[in-house]
């Protein structure tokens, strides 16, 4: 597709982004791919211009979405990105860190701030602290909710040991690109349970049934 275009679609023209300095990856697809309950309430915590949301809303109806995120930039290209999608959101542009809130939603969803070094044009978060990430988007999920992420594989210890205090039912899958080792992981838990750990096998990170055609990680485990 061309760069001059103003619009693009991702999960084979299901959803449509506006272009703009930050531009989602696949990484959206997959974590909305991910999900595996059917929730009423969401927290999208981290938003960015919207895309896992748009990608889940696509898959489940009727969801009441609420996008988080520090840069208020980010919330502007949200709410275009909404708009475009003819979906709705509430949008709060605060930290996750320092939110003062006591409400809880059915799943709370994450592409946390994974990167570090110079943070990027866009006024993203980054170089926060992965565990008091995890810990804060656990804080907010109701119980016997769902917490899920997609994180850069050497991350997956912080984030596994920061769920399992308040999580069971937890569930780990390895994204592949061509090489040996994993390049992303996807976590989800379940808030209150003590049921154990499920690591999955692997799936590559470029599946066309999941970036293109729009299937849940569930859709495709059946038909393998």
């Amino acid at each position: 597709m061309s760069e001059k275009q103003d619009i693009f679609t991702i999960m084979g023209g299901k959803v449509k982004i506006a272009r703009g300095v930050y531009n989602p990856t696949s990484d959206a697809v997959w974590l909305a791919a991910f999900v595996g309950c059917n929730p009423k309430t969401v927290l999208d915590v981290g938003a960015g211009t919207g895309a896992v949301a748009l990608c889940l809303m696509a898959r489940i109806k009727d969801i009441q979405m609420t996008e988080l995120d520090i840069s208020q930039d980010m919330l502007g290209a949200a709410a275009k990105n909404f708009a475009l999608n003819n979906q709705v959101a509430e949008f709060i542009n605060a930290d996750i860190l320092s939110w003062r809130t006591k409400r809880t939603f059915d799943l709370v969803i994450t592409n946390p701030p994974y990167f570090r070094g110079t943070p990027a044009m866009h006024n993203a978060h980054h170089n926060a602290d992965l565990g008091e990430w995890t810990r804060r988007c656990i804080a907010r999920v109701k119980p016997n909710g769902m917490f899920a992420t997609i994180i850069d594989a050497k991350m997956l210890g912080v984030i596994v040991a920061n769920m399992a205090a308040h999580c069971g039912d937890i569930k780990i899958l390895p994204l592949f690109s061509k090489k040996t080792t994993a390049e992303r992981v996807l976590v989800s838990g379940r808030v209150g349970s003590r049921t154990g750990t499920t690591i999955f096998t692997g799936i590559s990170i470029n599946c066309d049934k999941i970036l293109r055609d729009g299937l849940s990680v569930q859709q495709l485990m059946q038909l393998t």
